[in-house]
């Protein structure tokens, strides 16, 4: 699952520790935060990403490209400091490391968009009955804070931050204390994005791993 792994590496932008900012939690958070996304057919942007741990130091930093249509369709494609590719058509999620020729297909199922990155791919209306969610506001900026209510995920707090209610970051946080940070540039939301892009022709000579959905609890 280091591949996996991997792809829980999508986080957000942390906001400095000296803004005060009202806590919103209960339903009118979860609504809010539909309200948003609910609206979000397609969103491409380039990002940057940063993995740092526990004390605030930096581990890694990356960037790339995003694209997402919902439902279901998403491409996340590392292109600095090295290449690394996820890929979902809806049905499976295709992890590639073109340095070691790997592919690890596995089913798109519940706990998978369980991770940050494919989340927003998924319903916004389901929010609620996955993640414990509350809201916070200064100015423009809002964040939104989410709390998984399963024991299986990737993260133990994930949070959205949009900006003119325009989706700006995102950060996780591990049960170490690790933190991915990512913030978007560049976005564009609603545009016609070709299906093309979400699909992975497997590349001859690959090492190809299927693996099976997690059983249910």
């Amino acid at each position: 699952m280091r591949m996996m792994k991997r792809l829980a590496t999508v986080g957000a932008l942390m906001l400095a520790p000296w803004v005060t900012m009202t806590a919103q939690a209960d339903q009118a958070s979860v609504d809010r935060l539909t309200h948003l996304l609910e609206p979000l057919k397609t969103y491409s942007a380039d990002f940057k990403q940063q993995i740092l741990d526990a004390s605030g130091s930096s581990l890694q930093d990356t960037s790339g490209h995003m694209w997402l249509s919902r439902p279901g369709h998403f491409r996340w494609e590392v292109n600095d400091p090295y290449r690394q590719l996820v890929v979902s058509d809806g049905d499976d999620v295709t992890l590639y490391d073109p340095d070691l020729q790997q592919v690890t297909i596995q089913p798109l199922d519940d706990r998978v968009t369980h991770t940050p990155a494919l989340l927003l791919s998924g319903s916004a209306s389901q929010l609620a009955d996955n993640y414990d969610v509350t809201r916070q506001q200064q100015g423009a900026t809002e964040t939104f804070t989410l709390v998984p209510q399963a024991n299986d995920t990737l993260f133990e707090q994930l949070k959205l931050t949009f900006y003119s209610e325009k989706l700006d970051a995102l950060q996780m946080t591990d049960s170490t204390g690790q933190r991915t940070a990512i913030d978007f540039d560049n976005a564009e939301t609603n545009v016609s994005i070709d299906p093309a892009q979400f699909q992975f022709d497997i590349p001859e000579g690959a090492d190809v791993v299927r693996e099976q959905a997690p059983a249910a609890p």
